[in-house]
């Protein structure tokens, strides 16, 4: 595919295409490496076109090449981008573990790579950042449990869909008296532990 990508307006353009090939964007990102405005497009397209469902949907050298150049970036946007991204090295999950802004580590804690001794360390952190924890599959069980008592009720929630919260939070939850929360907690059970 021969496309004229040195156009700003064309670049940012092509970039709203969670298809594009990843070639092309990486064409992009090198003709436009210092525009904040394109590289925070870039960002955005490489963590639409992932999912941590599928984690091994586009992963490619060309993926981490873009991550390790983008986590460098002075725009939040860009770097919360890639902290979430499934395809992000854990040596630049652990980098972004530090990041200044809240909502960067708050990302790198949604994060299933994220190292477990990073997640441990985000419980002490910011709210913002331990709520990140409480959806994550790789978030520790104790931790888990601790957020299951929790007074957000999103925070409940997202334990309560947690593949990996235990039989025993989830029975805890059972008895929340967030509705919603019960109701996750008894279909999290049966998809769990009521196997036929």
């Amino acid at each position: 595919m021969n496309v004229d990508i040195n156009s700003k307006d064309k670049a940012i353009e092509l970039l709203e295409d969670k298809e594009l090939d990843i070639n092309i964007i990486k064409e992009i990102y090198y003709n436009f490496k210092s525009d904040l405005d394109v590289t925070a497009k870039i960002a955005m397209n490489l963590s639409i076109r992932t999912s941590i469902y599928n984690r091994d949907k586009e992963r490619s050298n060309i993926m981490k090449e873009l991550l390790i150049e983008l986590s460098e970036s002075s725009d939040m946007g860009t770097r919360w981008a890639v902290g979430k991204n499934p395809h992000t090295p854990v040596k630049i999950l652990e980098k972004l573990a530090n990041d200044e802004i809240n909502l960067v580590r708050a990302l790198v804690a949604t994060n299933p790579n994220t190292p477990s001794s990073i997640l441990n360390r985000f419980f002490s952190d910011e709210k913002i950042v331990r709520d990140g924890l409480s959806g994550n599959p790789s978030t520790p069980i104790k931790i888990l449990n601790i957020l299951a008592d929790d007074v957000d009720k999103m925070t409940k929630l997202r334990v309560a869909e947690n593949p990996s919260t235990s039989k025993e939070t989830l029975e805890k939850l059972l008895k929340d008296s967030n509705l919603d929360v019960k109701k996750a907690s008894e279909t999290k059970l049966k998809e769990n532990y009521e196997k036929c």
